[in-house]
């Protein structure tokens, strides 16, 4: 009986780690979606959305604050509340896509748009995802546009100080989130 609970933790520990993150330390984000399995409830398995002001919703469970937490946080508060109608509950959270992280290339790059994160990128590798860049593209002048603590800031980039191997610094892993701006 005992081993039903260790074989959903290795299912939940499999999927977050095949998106490149350690079950641990990957925070939700708005646009996730998880599969949330309560064994011998199939009435409440269900695929789930990271809604836009970041909870979730279940039935026996009601409202979950999800954004900014981990599937294993989430999956104990939902466990923690079916308890009380389901006293020997077990219950796996598993993120079946993590569409909350996004980057966006923009500017004179030859396909600008939204890109999907599933594992660490830095800014070359954004770059090249977008196609690389135009030939009219201000390379020097590259910023990347992010925001801490609800200021944005600014980093530079010198996409010519990397082609010479110098500098190498600031190519820096993005963050979800993060606007790479070509000029």
């Amino acid at each position: 009986m005992r081993a039903v609970p260790l074989l959903c933790l290795t299912v939940v520990l499999l999927a977050v780690s095949a998106l490149g993150y350690a079950a641990d330390d990957y925070l939700l984000q708005p646009g996730d979606i998880l599969t949330v399995s309560v064994w011998k409830e199939a009435d409440l398995t269900s695929d789930v959305l990271v809604r836009p002001d970041g909870g979730i919703s279940m039935p026996l469970v009601g409202e979950i604050a999800a954004a900014g937490h981990t599937a294993e946080q989430v999956r104990s508060v939902i466990e923690q509340r079916l308890r009380k109608y389901i006293p020997d509950v077990t219950v796996a959270v598993i993120v079946k896509q993590t569409a909350g992280d996004q980057i966006f290339v923009i500017g004179k790059v030859n396909r600008p748009g939204a890109y999907p994160i599933n594992r660490p990128v830095d800014v070359m590798q954004a770059l090249s995802l977008a196609g690389g860049m135009t030939p009219f593209a201000a390379v020097n002048d590259i910023r990347v546009l992010r925001r801490e603590a609800g200021h944005q800031i600014t980093l530079k980039f010198r996409y010519r100080d990397i082609e010479h191997g110098r500098r190498l610094q600031q190519n820096i892993v993005l963050q979800s989130g993060d606007t790479v701006v070509v000029p």
